[in-house]
C-alpha cells in the first residue's frame, strides 16, 4: 500500500508538469505569431502613370500628303503627363508597315532639340531610349515630328506607303534613376 500514494503523487506531478508545459507552449506560440512592432508615422502611397499623346489623334492623316523626293513635312503634336508622379518618357513608332519604312527620315523635336531621329523601322520601342528630361505632373510638352523624303530616293520608291502608330511610354521618375521601362 505504500506504493500507491507514491504512484499517485508521481501521476499528479506528471499531469501538473504536462499542463505547465502545454501552457508554456501556447504562450510561446501566441508570442511568435502575434508579436508586432509598431513604428508611428510611416506613409505609403501608390500612384498612376497616365500619358496623353496628342489627344489620341494621329499626327498625320492617311492621304494627307503625297510625298516626293526632297519633300519635308513637319507636324506638331503634344505629350502631357496626367500621372500622379513626374515621369520619364519615350516616343516611338509601332505597327510599322510599308516600303517607305526604310526610306523616310523621321525626326522628333522638342523645340530645336532632337529627341529621336531615324527611319520608321528603326524608331521602335526597343531601339529608342527615354528622353533626357522628365515630364512633371500635369506638364504638357509641345513637340514636332518631321518627315523627310530623301532627294536621292528617286523613282525607285514611287507608290510606296508608310503606316505606323505613334506611341509613348512613361515610367515614374521617383526611385528609378536608370529610367527602367521594364
Amino acid at each position: 500500500m505504500s506504493k500507491q500514494p507514491n504512484t499517485a503523487k508521481r501521476l499528479t506531478l506528471s499531469v501538473i508538469i504536462a499542463i505547465i508545459l502545454a501552457c508554456s507552449l501556447c504562450i510561446t506560440t501566441y508570442a511568435l505569431f502575434y508579436a508586432t512592432v509598431t513604428v508611428e508615422g510611416n506613409y505609403f502611397k501608390t500612384g498612376i502613370i497616365s500619358i496623353d499623346l496628342n489627344g489620341g489623334k494621329p499626327v498625320i492623316e492617311e492621304h494627307e500628303y503625297l510625298f516626293e523626293p526632297g519633300m519635308t513635312v513637319e507636324k506638331p503634336f503634344y505629350i502631357q503627363n496626367q500621372s500622379t508622379w513626374a515621369v520619364y518618357y519615350k516616343i516611338y513608332l509601332d505597327n510599322v508597315e510599308g516600303g517607305l519604312a526604310d526610306v523616310l527620315e523621321i525626326t522628333v523635336l522638342d523645340g530645336d532639340k532632337v529627341l529621336y531621329e531615324g527611319t520608321a523601322r528603326s524608331l521602335t520601342r526597343q531601339n529608342v531610349i527615354a528622353a533626357d528630361d522628365i515630364l512633371l505632373v500635369g506638364e504638357k510638352r509641345d513637340l514636332t515630328i518631321r518627315f523627310h523624303y530623301p532627294e536621292n530616293s528617286g523613282n525607285a520608291t514611287q507608290n510606296y506607303q508608310l503606316k505606323f502608330d505613334l506611341c509613348a511610354d512613361a515610367v515614374q521618375e521617383k526611385n528609378n534613376p536608370d529610367k527602367d521601362f521594364d
